[in-house]
């Protein structure tokens, strides 16, 4: 089937070559066409260019985007998207003041959500997860990594993961799994170390065997595991074929980031808090950042400093860290306009640390990410705006229109 997009007002993230990811100033830079066409074939990219030069054959369907933009849909790296019940009631508690550690301390937090999930369905899960992902794909997300990690238990991570692999065969969008079994400690184990065991001995032959995770992640923070922690699961993870990514530096920073390049992580992710020697660490690697602004807006802790790590020189992804604890919305469009006003980043630099940049962290920069001849059509139309601007600047509106996966009009 063939669809023409027509006199689109400025086509967006256009890349007549492939590219991995942009880092530093070529953060800057966002190729676009004004009055342009983009023609797709069998759900994929096949044309695209000025209105002067768009083809005159008749198509199955032709849309007419006088007045809109068109782009890449985002691509959501750093997501915890399946998950049972919410955790509202530690919203109360800390806006009454207590931290995100002081509710952990008492009960709350990652153990609540784990509690919650062991004790639910597969089948309610899905039916609760496939709710928030029908919603994140109208809001223009049209490729998504989703993490288990609520679970702490070999049954209830395990069914996490075929949660996602069910999701990932009933919808379009695009899915990639992670297997974040070292979340947190549950009570049942006196330490780390053997929790370690457990989740490497225990549950990873699992999930390898039955194929159910492209990722390995590990919580590396104060009060949850340890560097040495951190590199023996990464290290377990790359023997099962399991690519490892890590969440690091976001409350503390002791050595975590480090030892994700170590182990070639494909993403260190969250980084509110950021040394000098951690952006060394990362610069003329191939581990992409990842930035959460949505967890640091919910629970007022410090931003990525992300205008510092640009300027630097590295490259920067944007996820909204979809849970029910820290980061409660799957909204990217909040996630862009939240990089730009409080990260200090141009509107460029958040396209492209939401498109081109997430899909490399999520080993998608093939298919997704950029207007390419080649790569699926993941793509939305916005509404009437006068430029791309006014995504983040209208910060609490939705100004993405209709939604298209792989060429098919999904919203």
């Amino acid at each position: 089937m063939a669809v023409v997009f027509k006199n689109i007002k400025e086509l967006l993230q256009v890349r007549n070559e492939p590219v991995q990811f942009v880092s530093g100033k070529d953060m800057a830079v966002l190729p676009t066409i004004k009055n342009a066409f983009l023609l797709v074939e069998n759900g994929r990219i096949s044309d695209f260019g000025a209105m002067h030069s768009c083809p005159t054959d008749k198509f199955e369907e032709t849309i007419d985007c006088t007045g809109r933009m068109l782009m890449p849909t985002w691509c959501d790296s750093h997501t915890h998207l399946v998950y049972a019940g919410n955790r509202e009631s530690e919203f109360v508690d800390r806006i009454k003041g207590l931290s995100y550690e002081d509710i952990a301390n008492k009960g709350g937090g990652i153990l609540n959500s784990a509690k919650t999930l062991q004790d639910t369905s597969e089948e309610e899960l899905y039916n609760q997860s496939k709710v928030r992902l029908e919603q994140v794909i109208t809001l223009g997300t049209g490729a998504i990594e989703i993490k288990s990690g609520y679970g702490l238990t070999k049954a209830a991570e395990l069914k996490m993961l075929r949660v996602i692999k069910k999701l990932k065969e009933n919808y379009l969008i695009e899915i990639k799994a992670t297997f974040l079994g070292a979340h947190a400690l549950p009570k049942s184990f006196n330490n780390t170390e053997s929790y370690i065991d457990y989740v490497i001995n225990d549950i990873m032959p699992v999930v390898a065997k039955e194929q159910l995770a492209d990722y390995v992640d590990v919580f590396c923070e104060t009060g949850y595991f340890s560097v040495r922690d951190t590199e023996r699961l990464l290290e377990a993870g790359t023997q099962y074929g399991l690519i490892p990514k890590i969440h690091v530096n976001q409350f503390t920073a002791f050595g975590g980031v480090q030892a994700g390049i170590k182990y070639n992580a494909l993403s260190v992710d969250h980084l509110e808090e950021m040394r000098n020697e951690d952006i060394e660490a990362i610069k003329n690697t191939k581990t992409m950042p990842v930035a959460l602004p949505g967890c640091s807006f919910f629970l007022g802790i410090p931003y990525t400093p992300a205008r510092t790590m640009i300027d630097q020189g590295l490259p920067l992804a944007l996820a909204t860290d979809y849970n029910p604890g820290s980061s409660p919305s799957g909204n990217m469009n909040f996630v862009v306009s939240a990089a730009c006003i409080k990260m200090k980043i141009t509107p460029e630099e958040a396209i492209n640390a939401a498109t081109i940049n997430g899909a490399y962290a999520m080993g998608l920069e093939d298919n997704f990410g950029t207007i390419t001849k080649g790569k699926w059509a993941n793509v939305m139309l916005t509404t009437p705006i006068n430029s791309y601007g006014f995504i983040p600047y209208a910060f609490g509106e939705n100004q993405i229109e209709h939604v298209y996966l792989k060429g098919n009009k999904i919203v």
